[in-house]
């Protein structure tokens, strides 16, 4: 069942060209119907793994000889973001692309190569097939960004792939030094090796920094962060939407926290630079946001800020922190997806993104306003929406480590960004139109059901937020607690 993940929609990928060619709608319903298969395997996937990996032999070569693909437990949370926010951006694409864009048969067919790249970077087993997903996934990304080939679009365009060139060139070198030093390339078999060399190795620790400013310069984390306020606002509301919801979080955290903690090895050294990147994101992203008037620029600035929640609470490196830290970035795809597509919505309405420009839309788009003001109070941390829990779970193991000035930085963060926020719902939403415009109506109703479903999800979360740590978060923190252990479960030997 392993390689359903990329084969779905690598081969949707190449049949919607063809089928595009007869008619448009034929590539709308295959991209929707291989994004709703893979929500329902990667919802299965959970209860096929619960500790330990499975692993799939590509040609029938086990490792650490052949390539291989792996499923284990924090795999298993990050395609559930992947294809979760993927099926509902397809969705939500069907009426927005068709009215502000040309060429829906392209714009599909990119979103499933996307897709493959992402459900195959969570899977990889090896080094080099990560790298080659990792690829996929960023000239998939690149492209979409610049889809509506204005000078905005353009320009964000080539500023992503310039900087993630140089990311992808960071993470090949320290993949090449891996590979003169160990002679593999599968992870297992690298951390083993690395295991068997102790501990101290300056080879080791330089592709530790290769590694870490590769991976943080794909997340977005400062001071790495230049490319993505521009490319977030620039590119189709449900790209932004996967951009910051998932992509960030699968070719930045996902990879940066499983080549450290289960090849590399989890350090001291590793958590002050884990904790202080974080910290420095949240300030700096949240007061950066904190003036914007474009609403996808904000949004941008504020994906910056919500990483840093992320990344600080893995580098604390306790098993609540990394709970913490795992179950917001679950939340942050719920709620920063959402707002994304808000933001979307009411571009498509009115035509414009300044908040200044628009007033009173909670009249005319009652679910875009509630929606939004439901994915507003969550990014906030407000009770008792699936923001809240994830922050303050963080906030309480930065005391339970003594760490006073992370927890009170988290408090404070909360606090400029729920100001951010009711900036957006007093200008966009609630404040009355002094000189009404014409026209303006709520979104079609397949932007709507995304919308609609994203908020029934942050409520979800928020209210049974038990059952989800349970099932999904804590098994995932396990894995990356269990460090080395990873070599076991896909080697089964020591």
């Amino acid at each position: 069942m392993i390689p359903l993940f990329v084969a779905i929609p690598l081969g949707f990928a190449f049949l919607i060209p063809l089928v595009s060619k007869y008619k448009e709608g034929f590539a709308r319903a295959c991209a929707v119907a291989g994004g709703f298969f893979l929500v329902c395997v990667s919802v299965a996937s959970v209860y096929w793994i619960k500790t330990g990996a499975m692993t799939y032999a590509v040609g029938g070569w086990k490792a650490p000889f052949g390539i291989c693909m792996e499923l284990d437990a924090l795999s298993v949370l990050i395609l559930l973001v992947i294809n979760i926010i993927g099926f509902l951006a397809l969705v939500y694409s069907a009426e927005y692309i068709k009215k502000r864009y040309t060429s829906p048969g392209l714009y599909y067919a990119l979103f499933c190569l996307l897709l493959a790249g992402l459900n195959g970077v969570a899977i990889s087993g090896d080094l080099f097939n990560m790298f080659v997903f990792l690829e996929i996934t960023s000239i998939a990304s690149y492209a979409l960004v610049a889809f509506g080939t204005e000078a905005e679009e353009l320009e964000a365009s080539f500023k992503y792939m310039v900087l993630g060139s140089i990311a992808s060139a960071l993470i090949l070198f320290a993949i090449g030094i891996l590979l003169a030093k160990v002679s593999t390339l599968n992870m297992a078999d690298i951390a083993r090796q690395l295991m068997r060399q102790g501990p101290g190795n300056i080879t080791v620790l330089y592709c530790a920094a290769l590694f870490t400013m590769g991976f943080a310069l794909k997340a977005g984390l400062v001071p790495f962060h230049t490319w993505l306020a521009d490319a977030h606002p620039a590119a189709p509301a449900p790209v932004s939407a996967m951009l910051s919801g998932v992509v960030i979080k699968t070719l930045g955290i996902y990879q940066l926290v499983r080549v450290i903690f289960n090849i590399i090895g989890f350090s001291q050294a590793m958590s002050f630079i884990f904790v202080w990147l974080g910290i420095i994101s949240m300030v700096v992203g949240v007061l950066l946001a904190i003036g914007q008037w474009d609403f996808k620029r904000l949004l941008a600035y504020h994906s910056i800020s919500q990483i840093g929640y992320v990344v600080f609470g893995i580098g604390l490196g306790t098993p609540l922190g990394i709970i913490g830290g795992l179950f917001h970035l679950f939340n942050h795809s719920l709620f920063k997806s959402l707002l994304f597509l808000n933001a979307g919505a009411v571009e498509f309405a009115t035509g414009t993104r300044r908040l200044e420009k628009v007033a009173g839309l909670s009249n005319e788009m009652p679910v875009t306003g509630v929606t939004s003001l439901i994915a507003s109070l969550s990014i906030a941390g407000i009770p008792p929406l699936c923001g809240f829990w994830s922050k303050l779970i963080i906030i309480i193991a930065a005391f339970q480590v003594q760490h006073f000035f992370g927890a009170i930085v988290c408090l404070a963060v909360s606090m400029v960004t729920l100001a951010s926020f009711l900036k957006v719902q007093k200008y966009a939403f609630a404040r009355k139109a002094q000189n009404p415009v014409a026209g303006i109506k709520e979104v079609p109703l397949s932007m709507k059901v995304s919308m609609v479903s994203l908020a029934i999800l942050c409520v979800g979360v928020g209210l049974f937020f038990p059952v989800i740590i349970n099932t999904v978060i804590k098994p995932a923190a396990d894995v990356l607690l269990a460090g080395r252990e990873y070599i076991n479960w896909v080697l089964g030997v020591k």
